[in-house]
């Protein structure tokens, strides 16, 4: 499916999903008829569509979209891509940034896809390490470069809000496919992202 806006899939909030919002919120001990809380199932129900859109759009389909032979064969890097996903495990929002690099072999990728490839996937219920890995393989995938780099920094509300309440901890998950799994590569990139990797 070509990449669209939510908005153009006008998709419809229904009186199922309104319900289960609103039987959550009494079952929670609060009065779903009073002012504030009158139109919230309803926005839930929207709010979570919105946060889960990337279950129907295709990844592949944007890269392809933009695609185009050159004959540059270097580094390219994309680096603090904002992310924002939801832990599959509490549904509670995980929020940082991703740090993408690619060698073309051939051919180069319109800039603003890559982090539409990251959008596709963090709009879905998540873990970061498989979030790494699908952004990882839709861009091998996809471009068939010489290599593509990972990098992701997150930090995770159920370990903040809820659990162990570690405010402070981030965490970092990578992957690494064909020249970057050569040792001076990877430096490479991991020193141009920061200087904390090197």
């Amino acid at each position: 499916m070509p990449y669209r806006k939510f908005e153009e899939y006008n998709m419809q909030v229904t009186d199922d999903v309104k319900n289960r919002y609103k039987k959550i919120i009494e079952d929670l001990g609060e009065d779903v008829t009073r002012d504030g809380l009158l139109k919230t199932p309803e926005r839930a129900s929207k709010a979570m569509q919105f946060l889960t859109q990337g279950y129907h759009q295709d990844a592949a389909a944007i890269l392809k979209s933009a695609m185009f032979k050159e004959s540059y064969n270097e580094m390219v890097i994309v680096k603090d891509i904002e992310l924002y996903s939801l832990c599959e495990h509490h549904i509670l929002p995980f929020f940082g940034k991703a740090h993408i690099a690619y060698i073309p072999n051939g051919h180069i990728v319109g800039l603003s896809k890559i982090p539409r490839v990251v959008d596709i996937f963090a709009r879905r219920l998540q873990v970061q390490e498989r979030l790494t890995e699908q952004i990882l393989d839709c861009i091998n995938d996809t471009l068939k470069p010489q290599g593509v780099a990972v990098v992701i920094e997150a930090a995770h509300m159920c370990m903040m809000m809820r659990g162990v309440q570690k405010q402070n901890s981030v965490t970092t998950t990578s992957g690494f496919r064909g020249q970057f799994e050569k040792i001076e590569t990877r430096n490479e990139f991991l020193k141009l992202i920061s200087d904390k990797f090197s």
